[in-house]
Order: structure tokens, then C-alpha cells, then sequence
């Protein structure tokens, strides 16, 4: 049985490195992108079964390579989670849902939430 891949999209290289090694754990086959800008290109090669994106980033923010995402007809069904540290209360859901991101989490998470929250959104998508 193949494992579900799971793109990790943040410009926090420790954080990259420690969420990819949760998920690597939980049985996932994770890939870590910290640069914003060559997301699409990555994710047409690695071809993810959901993607945890950071909603604020240097180069390009999560909002926009979410946009890009979903214009993209080779992209455009890949789940998104959002993951933010940043962005506090209700005020960022209109501008996620215009996005098609998802779900939103805010960081800190625990990894078991992490895992939890990808296996609601792939069994979702396998139904």
C-alpha cells in the first residue's frame, strides 16, 4: 500500500524539518518546499495527495500560491490546509474560502492534530 503525500509549504525551515519528520512517522510521505514561488512546479512533480501551506510567506503568500493552485486544472482538486500563526480570529476565513482553502489551523498544533486533521481531509476526498 502506497502512503499519502503530503507537500509542506512554509519559508520556517526548523518548522519544515520538524513537521516533515512528524509526518514521515504517522506514515506519510512528506516533501518540504520553503520556497513560496516554485510551489506549482513542485507540485506537479511530486503530485501530493494535500498540501499544509503557510498563509504568510516572503516571497509569494499562502493566499496567492493557493489562487494559483486552484486556477491550475492540474492543481485545482489537491486539498489545501492552511496553517497560520499569524492570522488570528474569523477575519481571514472570507479570503481562504475565495482561496478554496479548506480547513485552517493555527500554529502552534500538536502533531496528533496534524495527523487527525489529514485523515478527516483525504478520507473526505476519498468519499
Amino acid at each position: 500500500m502506497s502512503k499519502e503525500r503530503v507537500m509542506i509549504v512554509d519559508d520556517d525551515k526548523e518548522f519544515l524539518i520538524e513537521l516533515e519528520e512528524t509526518l514521515r512517522l504517522g506514515g506519510y510521505d512528506p516533501v518540504a518546499v520553503q520556497d513560496s514561488s516554485t510551489v506549482l512546479e513542485t507540485v506537479r512533480e511530486f503530485r501530493p495527495d494535500i498540501i499544509l501551506l503557510d498563509l504568510k510567506m516572503n516571497k509569494v503568500s499562502g493566499f496567492q500560491v493557493a489562487i494559483n493552485l486552484r486556477q491550475a486544472p492540474d492543481t485545482s482538486d489537491i486539498p489545501i490546509i492552511a496553517m497560520t500563526g499569524y492570522f488570528t480570529g474569523d477575519h481571514h476565513l472570507p479570503l481562504l474560502n475565495v482561496c478554496g482553502v479548506l480547513k485552517c489551523i493555527s500554529k502552534p498544533f500538536k502533531p496528533q492534530n496534524i495527523i487527525s486533521e489529514i485523515e478527516t481531509m483525504i478520507k473526505n476526498r476519498a468519499a
